[in-house]
């Protein structure tokens, strides 16, 4: 049974939350709940992080420091003095100056203030995650230099002798720390070809730091991959803390009111499905500010529960006039409101909440949830493509990303099966499970494509594609668009070492897309050394194939799991996939199109 959750009028001066709290004189740097968890999860990761360097940095200087690499570092540091010029002296110390203490300050603070400041609604997770960042590779660094005690390399050194040991390298720390937080954020943020420049230029200036810290002679060299490994490490627990599970979110305070001369109300009622375990009150309170301010007043919020994760909300919604669906949740939810609306002409908005989020990612949606809900809310509607799929034991259904059997399914089955490293983890908790089912016996699978006579192949994994790419940024599918009206097929079957790299080097070019077939459809043409003919003179035989097309029947030897969206659902020996073209509308930036 859904669950509605009734609509408050606008807070008045002094109204209290849901939680309780009193909102009275909650100023914009107030943090909503969400920030108790990120609190205690930077606070054990942290420890663990100083733990971990100081554990590298007394082996440097205890056991190891008689080893090579380390019994080389002061020939490194020798030749760096020999190729000293006065040009490359004053071009060292504008590079060391970029992770000076006072410059990161200067930019950490006008980075931060530019975040909240600059928007129309403000990036506050952005900025906590920048000023987290810095302050916890500050902090781990004090904690190093206290614990281990390295002196400096025995060169001339152009800035004099500081009190602090050598290792690590605080300048390459903080640069890191800042500058690759912000390339973390142009990657997520812009938008164009312009993303990857601005994020790449961003990552060579900590290098240059470290590179001028060795070449003024102030560190040994891994003194300086200390530096970035700490600040990466800092990066790393604050992003997976801020911004992959949107713990702390706007403040429902800084929320913009409705700009003067906007229409009051757009017609008609607008429905939000949440999943209430990614979706607390702040984030319902800060996604209900952004509806009213774009003229949806008074939404039902509607919960999805553990027998009902979407689709009968969404479908009991429409049928009580719903103009406009809003979807607060991961894949599961997204897919399971997909399906109620495939055919409709209701609009949905997606609010990416989950793990994957592997839609919204590939539809160029911010990932941060009022953002993303303020992006689509100020786009156009756009059809997209969803997949259909049945099976044995396997109802009729939508799937939204992708579905798979094999590898795929039985990676996402042990990665959902533990919670609480999903939700601790996020989506590394599926890179864990993979390389605990990459044993996965292979199978013998007829494929029959678009009518075409059957293929015969064997495979670890089969999946198929409405999207490409999966967490990580990792391309499985180069081809696949959500939009294009086909379903894009992986078939991955490497054998032995030499199979595996071989089928990692080709995924991880992202180069070449397949292209549709008139009647028989061919794959790609396989890589120089990705393999030759299958068992028994079966077709194929590469680790990695790519097929386009509109209908695919699959059938197995044997009973594989299977999934759906990251679902897993009943293993099978058969499944029927077709494209149905255009079946969803969702609302999305009118640069998206």
């Amino acid at each position: 049974m859904s669950t509605a959750v009734p609509e408050r009028p606008a807070e008045l001066p002094g109204e209290r939350d849901g939680a309780g709290a009193g909102t009275a004189g909650r100023g914009p740097g107030t943090m909503p709940r969400g920030l108790g968890w990120s609190a205690r999860w930077i606070a054990a990761l942290t420890v663990c992080q100083a733990t971990l360097m100081v554990g590298i940095g007394l082996l440097i200087t205890g056991p190891a420091r008689t080893l090579w690499p380390l019994t080389a570092e002061d020939r490194v540091n020798e030749a760096f003095v020999r190729m000293r010029t006065g040009t490359l002296t004053t071009l060292s110390s504008i590079a060391s100056e970029a992770g000076n203490t006072g410059t990161v300050i200067g930019v950490t603070l006008a980075s931060c203030l530019g975040l909240i400041l600059i928007p129309r609604l403000p990036m506050w997770r952005q900025a906590v995650f920048l000023a987290v960042a810095v302050s916890l590779q500050s902090l781990v660094f004090l904690v190093i230099t206290f614990a281990v005690d390295r002196h400096r390399p025995e060169v001339h050194r152009l800035d004099g002798s500081l009190p602090t040991s050598s290792y690590t390298s605080g300048h390459t720390g903080a640069a890191t720390a800042i500058y690759g937080g912000l390339a973390v954020l142009a990657l997520s943020r812009l938008r164009g070809p312009w993303r990857t420049v601005v994020a790449c230029l961003l990552c060579v200036i900590p290098l240059m730091v470290g590179v001028a810290r060795l070449y003024r002679g102030m560190h040994h060299p891994t003194d300086v991959m200390g530096g970035l490994v700490n600040g990466c490490l800092s990066l790393l627990i604050a992003g997976r803390a801020l911004l992959a599970d949107a713990a702390v979110t706007a403040p429902p305070a800084s929320a913009p009111a409705p700009a003067p001369g906007r229409p009051h109300k757009v017609p008609g009622r607008t429905a939000v499905i949440f999943n209430p375990t990614v979706t607390d009150p702040a984030g319902r309170d800060a996604l209900r500010r952004v509806l009213e301010h774009h003229g949806h007043l008074a939404p039902a919020f509607i919960e999805t529960t553990a027998e009902d994760p979407g689709g009968g909300q969404t479908a009991e919604a429409v049928r009580d006039g719903a103009t406009l669906v809003v979807v607060c949740g991961g894949d599961g939810t997204l897919r399971a409101a997909a399906d109620a609306l495939a055919g409709s002409d209701v609009p949905l908005a997606l609010v990416p909440c989950g793990t994957g989020n592997l839609l919204a990612r590939n539809l160029g949606l911010p990932t941060a949830p009022a953002d993303a809900l303020d992006a689509a809310l100020r786009g156009t509607p756009h059809r997209v493509d969803l997949g259909r799929i049945e099976g044995d034991g396997l109802a009729a259904t939508h799937f939204a990303a992708m579905s798979g059997a094999g590898l795929d399914a039985a990676t996402m089955r042990r990665a959902n099966a533990n919670d609480r490293a999903k939700a601790v983890l996020g989506w590394p908790t599926y890179v864990l499970a993979v390389l605990r089912e990459l044993r996965t016996p292979r199978t013998g699978v007829s494929v029959r494509l678009d009518g075409a006579p059957a293929l015969r192949r064997t495979a670890r994994m089969v999946l198929v594609g409405n999207i490409g790419t999966v967490q990580g940024g990792v391309t499985l599918l180069p081809g696949a668009r959500p939009d294009d009206g086909r379903l894009d097929l992986l078939i991955l079957d490497p054998r032995g070492i030499g199979g595996w790299l071989a089928a990692l080097r080709t995924l991880l070019r992202r180069g070449a897309a397949p292209s549709p077939s008139p009647a028989v459809p061919a794959p790609r043409a396989p890589e120089a050394g990705d393999g030759g003919q299958g068992d028994d003179g079966a077709e194929g035989g590469a680790p990695v194939e790519f097929f386009t097309f509109r209908r695919a029947e699959f059938t197995f030897d044997t009973p594989q799991p299977r999934e759906l969206d990251g679902d897993p659902v009943t293993t099978g020996r058969r499944l029927t996939a077709e494209v149905r073209p255009g079946a969803l509308t969702v609302l999305l930036p009118a640069r998206e199109k």
